[in-house]
């Protein structure tokens, strides 16, 4: 077991092994771990650091420099100017998301079916077999009534009392204290990001971890796929390191995100018309409630209750969330004592928010530096989704007994009443109006049956490339309507077993050879 980390002696790191993994996030970890498995050797490299969760920074401001990808600072580019939250550490976003766990939707692999071409009439019962088992591995569980949380009750009582579906949410989180710190790192080791578990088990069957070493290009040599080839940068001083060339026997898995893998294709020198289309997202927005008495968002599960109520009509996802007061801050319109007197009330608020499946496709692009360059923008269709939203969060946060809300869109009053919801009726269609970011993201990279408007065919098998396979949220070419994590794990963990049976079927088929080392240093 090795784990390899910012190195600058002025010579180059170089190893083989059968697999390479680039990311160690949802897909790359399941992925590694099945073909570590499987009796692999395994290689996975990774461009931010490994924090055990005794170092997770105590702070927003030092979450945002050690664990999310450049400070969070990447936006959309477009009509307004969004956020894109990513994390950039071993373990992957799942190191700074809540950890939701909902299985794939039945529905969407009909859509990939009929839209898409991805005609395996199985694919939907072997991707939950999968799940079955990542849910049993990473200790899935519903929310413990004692870590709700008061947010989460009020969410609970206002949908009802609303007249909808909601429900406690399922995280891969094995008994949840409700400390409120999923956004910064689970200090108390409860939630499963896959630095905990995956990752090291990869390290136990004699994998190697390569950390702190964005990686620069995919080596491609005669349709082939032989390793990747970067240099280590240093995650607090960005000072650049070793060169190091990681090579592949086997199969290259790219598992980068779906900002980054569509990047490094580009840089890699892999041209497809389909290439770094079809970016799509679930942008997220909230409503704040003002209550009398105290709610302490802080105390309690980050996230901790759900609906899928309106998944399908207009087209939303509706959970709690529970925000750290520099967030906040962050949210609030104006400055100086009026911000001041609107942050003593912290501990009186409650947020919720809702994810839009949106209808928008965008692009993503190699930029300047090697950092992707995102153009995406929603049109009116999805902004009324958007707008019907908020009307529904402000309703629920009413219903449960607050006093105030407060919309977060601009030309709107900063706060209204119960008897001024109309005035939600007037908000505008215009993107740069709200506050919303994207968390959930799909396509880059995506699969399908046409090699014209897909990067990788219905295995995840890059076309052109059949040994580069596309592991994360890069080559899903739809929304989900629900927190993605589950999927990327499910498809991800399949990707590797297909290889392994194609390998075996393989083996049984060709004379025995000469075994080689698992690994081999230079």
């Amino acid at each position: 077991m090795t784990h390899l980390a910012f190195q600058k002696s002025g010579r180059t790191l170089e190893i083989d092994a059968d697999v390479v993994v680039v990311g160690s996030g949802a897909g790359g970890a399941a992925a590694a771990v099945t073909l570590a498995r499987g009796g692999h050797s395994v290689i996975v490299v990774e461009a931010g650091p490994w924090l055990d969760p005794e170092h997770y920074p105590g702070s927003c401001a030092g979450a945002m420099k050690w664990l999310f990808d450049d400070w969070g600072v990447q936006v959309t580019r477009g009509r307004a100017l969004w956020p894109v939250v990513q994390a950039r550490a071993v373990g992957g976003t799942t190191v700074i998301n809540s950890a939701i766990c909902v299985r794939t939707p039945g529905d969407i692999f009909m859509s990939w079916r009929t839209e898409h071409g991805i005609d395996d009439a199985q694919l939907a019962d072997r991707v939950w077999r999968h799940q079955d088992q990542i849910e049993k591995e990473l200790s899935a569980e519903l929310v413990p009534k004692t870590s709700l949380g008061r947010s989460n009750e009020l969410a609970i009582l206002g949908a009802e009392r609303r007249g909808f579906e909601g429900h406690v949410m399922r995280r891969y989180a094995e008994g949840c204290q409700g400390q409120g710190q999923c956004l910064q790192g689970c200090r108390a080791g409860r939630k499963q990001s896959t630095n905990l578990n995956y990752i090291p088990e990869v390290l136990e069957r004699g994998g190697t971890v390569v950390s702190c070493a964005p990686v620069k290009r995919v080596l491609l040599e005669n349709g082939r796929a032989t390793g990747v080839v970067g240099r280590f940068r240093h995650p607090g001083t960005k000072a650049v390191g070793d060169r190091y060339v990681l090579r592949a026997r086997r199969a290259v898995f790219l598992a980068a995100s779906a900002t980054h893998t569509p990047a490094l294709l580009e840089r890699s020198g892999y041209r497809s018309p389909a290439l770094g289309q079809h970016f799509r997202s679930h942008p997220g927005t909230g409503v704040f409630g003002l209550y009398d008495d105290p709610v302490d968002m802080q105390i309690g599960a980050t996230q901790g209750w759900a609906s899928m109520a309106y998944r399908e009509n207009p087209g939303l996802k509706l959970e709690t969330l529970a925000l750290p007061l520099e967030m906040v801050a962050s949210r609030l319109a104006g400055g100086g004592t009026q911000l001041m007197e609107r942050l003593t009330n912290f501990r009186h608020l409650s947020f919720w928010i809702q994810a839009v499946r949106a209808e928008a496709s965008g692009t993503v692009r190699n930029g300047f530096g090697g950092r992707p360059v995102v153009r995406y923008q929603l049109g009116p269709v999805d902004m009324q989704k958007m707008k019907t939203g908020i009307r529904i969060l402000a309703e629920m946060q009413f219903a449960a007994g607050a006093k105030k809300v407060w919309p977060g869109v601009f030309g709107l009053p900063f706060e209204i009443g119960p008897d001024e919801l109309g005035v939600l009726d007037q908000a505008p269609l215009d993107p740069r109006a709200y506050t919303a970011i994207l968390s959930h993201l799909f396509g880059g990279a995506v699969m399908g049956s046409d090699p014209k408007r897909a990067v990788c065919d219905t295995r995840a098998r890059v076309y052109g490339v059949p040994n580069l396979v596309i592991a994360d949220a890069s080559a899903i070419p739809t929304t989900l309507g629900v927190n993605p994590q589950h999927t990327i794990m499910g498809l991800a963990q399949l990707r590797a077993e297909e290889l392994l049976n194609e390998e075996s079927r393989a083996h049984l088929e060709t004379p025995a050879r000469a075994s080689r080392p698992k690994h081999e240093v230079r």
